[in-house]
């Protein structure tokens, strides 16, 4: 990962601590934890690799069962893609902004069992740019009359397009037969996961202009690649959550300041103070098994070159594709496992974020958006962070976040390149105003191979949470999803955190310990929608050679 800000120097600015009060609080803190520890299972001992969503969650289920937990993270300041950073003159940066959406039940649960005291925004309103500019904006579903799923949905769009037909519209009733049959079965997963979705809507009479102007920029962002990159059960998953799951399904709201600061700073507390290790600066590089039954040492290198070596029960490893491939390439017992091996057939996505300081406040009609078609296959999504973050209401001029996915095309501009594509390439067709604006700083942020790409044939390479090697699991929005896991489809923090705490609890019963997290569902489908997915079942089962929708 690159990163490189652009910030002017702090003037003035000093910090004076109290060290005698620092060093009570320290020690106060430490006699704590401690006795907390004193608490736990001492004959137990689980390593959670990674410290995002999904480790989080694993270290929290864990410890939650009385198991002893030691996280490790690469970065010296844990938070996966949720990290944070502040620049030397103060300014927050973070990697990408990330919706929390109305079925983020499990996260929700989270905040509440926290106590942290109103995070959110309100539920916000979105519009979809492309370079003839908008093309749609979203209502806010659950404050309409809720109708049958997808009625609602699609009545309550239809006043906000501004330039697609209704015809076109309606090329996508095709894909419901696709959509009640993809979770049926195992085996129709497979099938669909094997098919790309443009092949899916085109076999389907999707319009053109239905992909080029709606399907394609939602799917950039959802789940970040182009219809022809993606495999059509994906894409499918995608769509059936935000389409015909439930109408206020599509909702989001989003944190009113940095993830690591509002959410994960209260969630580490709590785990520290539950007797858990949080211990960044640590990369994993090789896994040992020891040729035990259960029972892993890890081999750590530190930020400061040293080594260390961690002995575990049980390891949860929660960390992205990426990272996860170079753990297995460097651990011959993990890559002995078939489920870890097959992890190298995965790919990745690039993504970049910048965030701009402008010298004049613009209002948009939205605080959240989506971009597509300025450059082949990337999608971007804008925030005006003026209206969404609490730090930044007061500016003077408009504070924007741009986020850019599949942006591949992208990373070899010069950070001035990309500054000024996104200021007068991207934002001023959606505003001009912003065309006419200086920018007084700003922040580039690179991320290579940063998110899952979930091309045609991935699923058979995406694990589950537990695998075939005993005592080892897996956390993290790119395990396997189908018929048989969690309704999360497509919710990239909420995934992570779920699998995460499943595999905590996992981890915990193989430990001989009861796990006491409890994994909210999803809303349940709505009756009609549950009666049609039981006949399409009913009818592959009956004839069983009968084609597949697609």
């Amino acid at each position: 990962m690159h990163a490189c800000a652009h910030v002017p120097e702090s003037r003035g600015c000093s910090w004076q601590i109290n060290a005698n009060d620092r060093f009570i609080r320290a020690r106060s803190r430490r006699k704590a934890v401690a006795c907390a520890r004193g608490s736990l299972d001492s004959s137990k001992h689980a390593v959670v690799v990674g410290g995002g969503w999904g480790g989080f969650g694993a270290a929290y289920a864990l410890l939650k069962a009385g198991v002893r937990v030691t996280i490790l993270d690469a970065s010296e300041t844990p938070g996966g893609l949720s990290a944070g950073w502040r620049t030397p003159g103060g300014r927050s940066v973070e990697a990408g902004i990330k919706g929390f959406w109305y079925q983020y039940s499990n996260i929700n649960a989270l905040v509440g069992e926290l106590g942290i005291d109103n995070p959110f925004t309100e539920w916000t309103r979105s519009s979809f740019w492309a370079p003839d500019g908008l093309q749609v904006q979203s209502p806010i579903f659950q404050n309409q009359p809720r109708l049958p799923t997808p009625l609602g949905s699609f009545l309550y769009t239809s006043p906000y397009f501004t330039k697609l037909p209704i015809w076109d519209r309606l090329t996508a009733l095709p894909l419901v037969g696709p959509l009640l049959e993809v979770d049926s079965s195992e085996e129709a997963y497979n099938h669909y996961d094997q098919i790309s979705a443009l092949d899916l809507f085109k076999k389907k009479g999707v319009s053109q202009r239905l992909l080029r102007e709606f399907l394609e920029p939602m799917l950039l962002v959802t789940v970040f690649a182009p219809a022809s990159q993606l495999s059509a059960a994906a894409a499918l998953a995608a769509l059936y959550y935000f389409v015909l799951a439930h109408q206020a399904d599509f909702d989001v709201r989003w944190c009113k300041g940095p993830v690591v600061e509002r959410l994960f700073k209260p969630l580490v507390a709590k785990i520290e103070g539950m007797g858990g290790q949080i211990l960044g600066g640590r990369r994993v590089q090789q896994v040992h098994t020891q040729g035990r039954l259960t029972g892993t040492r890890l081999r750590v290198s530190r930020s400061s070159g040293e080594e260390e070596a961690f002995d575990a029960d049980a390891v949860v490893f929660g960390v992205g594709v990426k990272a996860m491939q170079g753990i297995v390439r460097s651990s011959p017992d993990l890559a002995a496992c078939p489920e870890l091996a097959r992890v190298s057939n995965l790919s990745t996505v690039d993504v970049a974020a910048v965030r701009l300081w402008l010298d004049k406040l613009v209002h948009p009609d939205t605080p959240s958006n989506v971009m597509a078609g300025f450059d082949q296959g990337v999608g971007a999504t804008f925030f005006d962070l003026n209206s969404l973050q609490d730090e930044y209401r007061q500016e003077a001029g408009s504070v924007i976040e741009v986020d850019y996915y599949n942006a591949s095309s992208l990373l070899g501009l010069t950070d001035e390149q990309l500054i000024q594509r996104t200021l007068h390439t991207y934002l001023a067709a959606c505003q001009p105003t912003y065309g006419l604006c200086q920018v007084l700083d700003a922040s580039v942020l690179r991320f290579a191979g940063a998110v899952t790409a979930f091309a045609p044939g991935s699923h058979a390479s995406m694990p589950p949470t537990g695998v075939s090697l005993p005592g080892v699991f897996m956390a993290g929005d790119w395990l396997a999803q189908g018929p048989s896991t969690h309704g999360a489809k497509g919710l990239s923090q909420e995934k992570a955190y779920v699998t995460g705490l499943q595999a905590g609890n996992q981890a915990a019963q193989m430990l001989g310990h009861t796990p006491q997290v409890k994994v909210l569902p999803v809303e349940a489908d709505e009756a009609h929608i549950v009666s049609a997915k039981k006949a399409v079942k009913q009818t592959r089962s009956a004839f069983s050679m009968l084609p597949y929708s697609a």
